[in-house]
């Protein structure tokens, strides 16, 4: 596959997916639900009928009835089951967006259009190539093509890949209000993760879910790394939103603000570590002189070792970077007096480093200015604090080496 088709691809598969999220979105009822590749590709669930949606994205192709054939077959051959009493009755949509070629569907599908476009088709070559019915063979009546029908609806002038996307986050919106921000890194991000684990279960039972289940779950706060979305956005692209989100103050304001991130044994290197402590202070610090409220930075660092912890602030020190950790002395328990106290360019202090989550809530409870807090994550969210004075920023990213792309 070359990059290009590996590119149309994974938009097939993003359009897809949109479509879920927009399928369950749009439900009526909280009770309704939609299920991921059961009888299509997806399957609409209300009280009182079943759609089974078949999703096809050739943003590049002109539409032709060959595109559509098999999904017709499947269809015609699930319906012939159907009157059997061996499947259930469900009505039938294919959606399809396409490059042109929609008019050749203008004059809609009869029985005689179904037949000879859609259920008619040869197998092999040359001498040995046979014409086969698919109707004939599941010994459809002309009458029965035409109840079929009648649960059928073709829509080859489905909305393309960004429209529908921006469908998406309007509906998204228009639920839990909010910014287009929080549309796209809350919500949408949340639900593709939610359609993306429910398509790969094994159990049909286990890829179904109610329009109330998908709420509950994608209503966070917590700015989740899902592969998918980063995917969709450019990884670039989504530090650089994260960025502009939080970290692009003009006139940084003198607020309290505490940096919590994870590192872990397979990643940790020291250097990089001591980078952050720098662009941190660069960042979020401010010791001048004619200053008239200085300030600066607090920082945890979680997943690392005490004995390493204490190398590290030791190696800062040696190299003239002053910090406090609220432990005045050679055995002193940890003070909040301590930690709290003023930066200020008389004093040069230029972090505060927290060295356990404990320090962590105390010194944010001792602050009585401004606070924010900054919680960057590689797995699941390590530290929790819901009060609502204190503004608390959960994201999840890859690495530690992308905390510093987006502060």
């Amino acid at each position: 596959m070359t990059d290009r088709s590996a590119v149309d691809t994974i938009r097939g598969y993003f359009y897809q997916f949109d479509l879920s999220i927009l399928s369950v979105l749009q439900l009526t009822s909280p009770n309704d639900c939609i299920e991921i590749e059961c009888t299509e590709d997806i399957d609409i669930r209300t009280a009182t009928d079943v759609t089974a949606t078949q999703c096809k994205y050739y943003a590049k192709t002109e539409y032709n009835h060959s595109v559509i054939k098999d999904a017709v077959k499947h269809m015609v051959s699930h319906f012939k089951e159907s009157l059997a009493g061996k499947k259930p009755t469900v009505s039938y949509s294919i959606r399809g967006h396409y490059a042109s070629g929609q008019g050749k569907l203008d004059g809609g599908i009869d029985v005689g259009f179904l037949k000879k476009h859609f259920l008619t088709y040869s197998e092999g070559k040359g001498a040995a190539k046979v014409t086969r019915h698919h109707h004939s063979e599941l010994d459809l009546s002309d009458s029965d093509l035409g109840e079929f029908l009648k649960r059928l609806t073709v829509d080859v002038r489905a909305t393309g890949f960004d429209e529908q996307y921006s469908q998406v986050l309007k509906t998204v919106r228009s639920i839990f209000g909010g910014t287009q921000f929080s549309a796209e890194y809350f919500y949408y991000n949340n639900a593709l993760a939610v359609i993306r684990e429910l398509s790969i279960k094994a159990a049909s039972a286990d890829r179904t879910i109610t329009k109330k289940e998908f709420l509950a779950k994608i209503d966070t706060s917590n700015i989740l790394f899902n592969e998918w979305f980063v995917e969709k956005k450019g990884k670039k692209a989504h530090l650089a939103a994260l960025r502009k989100e939080y970290f692009a103050e003009l006139n940084v304001s003198p607020y309290e603000r505490f940096f919590l991130v994870e590192t872990n044994a397979s990643e940790y290197v020291r250097s990089d570590v001591k980078e952050l402590f720098f662009e941190l202070s660069r960042k979020w610090a401010k010791l001048f002189a004619r200053e008239p409220s200085t300030f600066c930075p607090y920082i945890y660092v979680h997943g690392v070792s005490a004995d390493e912890l204490l190398a590290l602030k030791r190696e800062l020190c040696t190299e003239g970077f002053k910090l406090i950790d609220g432990h005045d002395f050679q055995g002193a328990d940890f003070s909040y007096h301590s930690i709290t106290q003023k930066a200020t360019h008389g004093n040069g202090i230029k972090i505060k480093v927290l060295n356990i989550l404990s320090n962590v809530e105390q010194a944010v409870n001792a602050v009585t200015k401004t606070r924010h807090i900054y919680q960057f994550h590689l797995g699941t969210s390590y530290f929790d604090y819901n009060k609502p004075a204190v503004r608390h920023v959960k994201i999840q990213v890859e690495r530690l080496s992308d905390v510093k792309s987006i502060i």
